[in-house]
């Protein structure tokens, strides 16, 4: 019974996922959401007196890992999207405290939001440039998303340190 009724589900999925026109930017605009909850959780999560802490000398701080976050959002997101990146009109920096570095996340989720949807899968072999080196619009979504798990993974790991738990491990409400 059990088996027929994953082979169910799995059929429904393709059906719907086959007449999705875009089936690759569809999913990464689905992983967003979620992945934009994670991580913004897990940097509020964080006590403002622990954004300069640093598991080790050759780590980041915590509020350095949150620029980092923000601007690897702002870059992809725009190579993505084919839009201008978007800049603070004053660089933040990690002593900017708990609040801005939190609102900027923010706004570097609804950033990518917009950009995402702005593209489409005719667009994934597109040639562009991020960091410094050509590679394809496919290749830039991708990246994204790994980022964004590997974000949350050391979001995580700063948390975990400091006595405190990642979102995805607290007890559901």
């Amino acid at each position: 019974m059990k088996r027929a009724l994953c082979f169910l589900l799995l059929f429904a999925a393709t059906a719907v996922f086959a007449q999705d026109k875009n089936p690759v930017t569809s999913v990464v605009r689905e992983i967003l959401p979620r992945r934009q909850k994670n991580l913004v959780a897990a940097v509020e999560e964080m006590p403002a007196d622990k954004f300069a802490y640093k598991p080790t000398e050759q780590q980041m701080t915590f509020g350095q890992l949150v620029l980092h976050i923000v601007e690897s959002n702002n870059s992809l997101c725009s190579t993505i999207g084919d839009l201008p990146e978007v800049k603070a009109p004053v660089p933040l920096k990690e002593s900017d405290g708990k609040e801005k570095l939190v609102a900027a996340l923010k706004a570097s989720f609804d950033f990518c939001t917009t950009a995402l949807a702005k593209v489409d899968d005719t667009k994934l072999a597109d040639e562009v440039e991020m960091y410094g080196r050509k590679g394809t619009r496919a290749f830039a979504l991708i990246a994204l998303t790994n980022d964004w798990a590997d974000h949350y993974s050391s979001a995580a790991m700063y948390l975990r340190l400091n006595g405190l738990l990642p979102p995805t491990a607290q007890p559901r409400k």
